[in-house]
């Protein structure tokens, strides 16, 4: 494709070449101030052949060279522009690793947190069932001290009692020996008031 290109122009400029003195010699031929501009045949012949000569050197030995550097050039930057392809390509996937590596590391996290939860709430739940245990020891050992502490008091009041009562009788039979059936009536009333009142 460059070849071709390359006959085009060289092609353009021959024909360019060739034309250009027919178009000047033929307008030579009128009169007029243009004549300076318009080289002569004998000054022409030896222009143009010295200018195709040069061409000749330069399409022969300079173009190639030229070619050459701006072909290298070329593949220098195609070949950057496929390494720039790949490095993109690289980091996308290098991009979308660590997306999936961060994304990995967030569901860790969150099964980390909701297993301490977890594993503190079982804790909770252990150490509150475990004080409920202790408090119902405490409150069933309470109980049974203050039944005993009653039972004891009942004891100590029901001794009281029967020793008053017996205190109270031994009194009434000594005091009904000694008196008459209504003073033993008083007797028992006062004794029984007194009793009354020690209970209460």
């Amino acid at each position: 494709m460059k070849n071709v290109e390359r006959a085009g122009i060289t092609f353009g400029a021959a024909a360019l070449t060739f034309f250009a003195p027919t178009l000047a010699f033929a307008e030579g031929t009128e009169s007029g101030g243009a004549d300076i501009l318009i080289p002569k045949m004998a000054e022409f012949v030896p222009a143009l052949i010295i200018f195709l000569l040069i061409w000749f050197l330069l399409a022969k030995f300079v173009w190639p060279k030229v070619i050459g550097v701006l072909d290298a050039r070329e593949q220098t930057i195609e070949s950057s522009i496929e390494q720039a392809d790949a490095t993109k390509a690289e980091a996308a996937e290098i991009r979308d690793e660590a997306d999936a590596i961060v994304a990995d590391a967030r569901r860790k996290a969150s099964e980390i947190v909701l297993e301490a939860r977890s594993d503190a709430e079982k804790e909770r739940s252990r150490i509150v069932a475990l004080a409920h245990d202790d408090a119902e020891d405490i409150i069933a050992k309470a109980r049974d001290r203050a039944d005993d502490e009653m039972k004891r008091a009942y004891a100590g009041a029901t001794d009281t009692i029967a020793k008053m009562s017996v205190a109270v009788a031994g009194k009434i039979v000594g005091d009904t020996l000694a008196n008459d059936e209504a003073k033993q009536r008083e007797l028992i009333k006062k004794y029984l008031a007194e009793v009354g009142g020690l209970n209460g």
